[in-house]
């Protein structure tokens, strides 16, 4: 009877520990068991190995990627077996079949002329069903006009995604009705590009666009206040690096310019001005105190905005920065 209680106390008292154990077990996964460091993955050997002292923890893991080896691009797009990932850069996100275009079979060998045709038309056919409906022919080409659009304009895929999603949202809320597929598609691209903080100007937008500017301003006022989207006013620095670039302009100059427009966001002088004008304005006069000699013919083509407008803005800007009096800009203008 002792043996039996004893045995049954120490069975006890082990399933009490267990959970102490496996607790124990986890942190030393964590950390180092030797010296508390923390532990990085080899994902090359299949080991885990201590940053601090170098000791490997555990060896021989389970390498969960493919099987083969790639070295350049066009290499891993032949070996690889998945699909490309899914979009909202694409009407149907880009699960559905697409026939290329080139005439041509698996082993790079040209078709013969009825196989040329067998394949047209399977293309034609491919792409009737993959737009079955009006909504999907509506968002096939409003995707094609924001992808041209950005393209144009220079933006990242990052924003012509958000782009197309706040399509998506328009039109699965019906603001398209009694409005251009064009100028909603416009207003996505501008919207997106404010919200990923590499804006553009509205002249930069209107002239890849094909709507008329005002009919552009109305949609993009339209699906901000339906959608409520989150668009914070365009800082005047976003507009500074892409203007130094194409000027060539020499870091110093783009480091004053930015020293300006934020001497004058403190002294509250940029509220009801345009950030382009702004931010051209303290190029110009950033070029000003460096002497790197920028023209405002320059600065004005390649901001899109008129040299008035720059003598007008960048006074301000030295003024409040304490670089020079009203009399000494009056006198700089001339010169």
């Amino acid at each position: 009877m002792s043996d039996t209680r004893l045995t049954q106390r120490a069975e006890r008292s082990s399933e009490e520990t267990q959970p102490a154990v496996e607790d124990e077990e986890t942190q030393a996964t964590l950390v180092c068991p030797e010296c508390g460091g923390s532990l990085s993955v080899d994902t090359e050997h299949g080991e885990t190995v201590c940053e601090d002292c170098g000791l490997v923890v555990e060896e021989d893991s389970i390498d969960r990627g493919p099987e083969w080896r790639a070295f350049d691009a066009q290499e891993k797009d032949e070996k690889s077996r998945v699909g490309a990932p899914t979009t909202n850069m694409m009407h149907d996100k880009g699960l559905s079949t697409n026939i290329g275009w080139q005439d041509k079979d698996a082993y790079g060998n040209s078709l013969s002329s009825k196989q040329r045709q067998k394949m047209q038309r399977l293309r034609t056919w491919n792409e009737r069903f993959r737009t079955r409906d009006s909504k999907e022919r509506n968002l096939k080409q409003a995707l094609g006009e924001i992808d041209r659009m950005a393209s144009a304009l220079g933006l990242p895929d990052n924003v012509r995604e958000t782009a197309s999603v706040i399509y998506r949202r328009a039109l699965d809320e019906n603001l398209l009705p009694g409005r251009s597929i064009e100028g909603i598609a416009t207003a996505a691209v501008y919207a997106a590009a404010r919200q990923a903080n590499v804006p553009r100007s509205l002249d930069e937008v209107a002239r890849v666009c094909r709507v008329d500017k005002e009919e552009f301003k109305r949609a993009y006022r339209y699906i901000v206040k339906e959608l409520n989207l989150a668009i914070e006013p365009a800082d005047p620095t976003e507009y500074l690096p892409r203007f130094a670039s194409e000027l060539d302009a020499g870091d110093a100059t783009e480091r004053k310019a930015v020293e300006l427009i934020e001497t004058a966001s403190e002294e509250q002088l940029l509220s009801g001005k345009s950030p382009v004008g702004i931010a051209a304005a303290a190029l110009y006069a950033g070029s000003l105190l460096t002497s790197e000699g920028l023209t405002q013919s320059e600065v004005g083509d390649v901001a899109d905005i008129s040299e008035v407008t720059i003598r007008n803005r960048y006074k301000d800007l030295l003024e409040a920065a304490g670089v020079m009096g009203p009399d000494s800009a009056a006198e700089t203008a001339g010169a």
